[in-house]
């Protein structure tokens, strides 16, 4: 059943006068839904994922893609794209085009990512399994009309100087930037918090590997939850950035979950991108605060404020 229909029969069945409490609970979520989708799209391009409104669209990924278009999102961010079916990258591709939706990140997986010593090391076989994802990736972009993919260089080695893994990451990078180039993509680098052994960390250690890479296809991803973890000061940090930033998440801080839930201060964050008219994604890399249905209401309404904030 889809949503509209479902609020038809919730709005036709608390004209009985017997109406429980949790079908009141429903229809007010309901009547917060229709008020939602009458809102006019959001004035950033919030990128949700496959499973942050299950709950309302159900465990299909296209019923789940015109629910967020409903809502007001024009994205999708798709972390695990490379694992699905080369048909269903195709489908979503298609779909995304239909909406007018622009397709955000999707990861560039391989044995051991993301927190072994590949490309920190120098070692051949870590280079050739990173190139070989990179081109598994130029198709899969191909198929859902992605631009960015994420690459993450692994953790430290703590037997080489920092400058020598240095010099090893920034060769790989430049062996993927010669992959996605050509084809008009752009791997962006992510600096994590996610544990202390990984080996990109800072905005700064990003800005300063992707201007040694010199390639369009080399930005960073500048993902605000870790940021806040990692170094703080995020709206100075961009600007010092801005030139080699290509995409960015979201995840409010602690607990990584919507904005309003933690400390960081979303809406100057999003004040301060549309003056600096900031096209690109913001990937919603979060999870949902609260459970259920009413949680995706409330998750919808945390971005209606901020975005207007």
């Amino acid at each position: 059943m889809d949503r509209r229909s479902f609020a038809q029969m919730m709005g036709g069945s608390l004209l009985g006068a017997g109406v429980t409490s949790s079908q009141a609970t429903l229809a007010a979520s309901s009547s917060q839904l229709h008020s939602l989708a009458a809102e006019p799209a959001f004035s950033l391009k919030y990128a949700p994922h496959f499973g942050m409104f299950k709950n309302h669209a159900g465990p299909d990924e296209i019923d789940q893609l015109k629910f967020m278009h409903e809502m007001g999102f024009r994205a999708l961010e798709d972390n695990d794209m490379m694992g699905k079916s080369p048909e269903l990258q195709a489908k979503i591709g298609e779909t995304l085009t239909k909406l007018g939706m622009t397709m955000g990140v999707f990861v560039v997986k391989f044995d051991g990512f993301f927190d072994t010593q590949h490309m920190t090391t120098g070692k051949k076989e870590a280079t050739e399994m990173f190139v070989k994802a990179c081109k598994t990736a130029v198709e899969t972009a191909k198929r859902c009309n992605a631009k960015w993919m994420t690459v993450v260089p692994g953790n430290f080695n703590r037997k080489l100087p920092l400058g020598v893994q240095t010099g090893h990451v920034i060769d790989n990078l430049k062996r993927g930037a010669e992959i996605f180039e050509p084809h008009n993509l752009t791997m962006v680098l992510e600096p994590l918090s996610d544990n202390p052994d990984l080996f990109l960390r800072y905005s700064d250690q990003s800005y300063m590997i992707c201007r040694a890479v010199g390639s369009p296809a080399c930005k960073i991803l500048f993902d605000m939850y870790h940021m806040q973890r990692n170094e703080g000061n995020m709206i100075a940090n961009m600007d010092l950035c801005w030139e080699e930033i290509a995409y960015l998440q979201i995840g409010d801080n602690p607990g990584r979950k919507e904005p309003t839930t933690g400390e960081v201060n979303h809406a100057n964050i999003f004040k301060h991108l549309r003056k600096k008219g900031y096209t690109g994604v913001l990937g919603m890399e979060h999870g949902n605060f609260y459970p259920g249905k009413d949680g995706e209401v409330k998750l919808i309404e945390a971005y209606r404020k901020e975005d207007k904030g």
